[in-house]
């Protein structure tokens, strides 16, 4: 039985109409994580959307696998930006609630 939190990637490129190399190589450059169960190769759910997006840029806007790891690296530097600016926010709100 299939772990619901696995999706093999034979069924995810056959769905996205990606080679499974495309995945490979995220996985070659660390954008991805995939694991392994009884020698056939799965992604995991909650990487689908990040998945998703780095499709569009490669096949859609023509971006090579080095744009996709910098933007990549740059988008994840900007959501850790915002969760210490809304971590402030609330610090600034609950100091002056005192």
């Amino acid at each position: 039985m299939e772990n619901e939190h696995l999706i093999a990637i034979e069924e995810f490129c056959n769905h996205y109409k990606v080679e499974p190399s495309f995945i490979y190589t995220l996985v070659e450059f660390r954008l991805i994580e995939i694991v392994t169960v009884e020698e056939k190769k799965y992604l995991l759910k909650d990487q689908i959307r990040e998945v998703e997006k780095m499709i569009r840029m490669h096949y859609d806007l023509d971006i090579n696998i080095e744009g996709i790891e910098a933007i990549s690296h740059l988008l994840q530097r900007l959501d850790n930006l915002q969760e210490e600016v809304n971590a402030l926010k609330n610090r600034i709100h609950s100091e002056g609630g005192q």
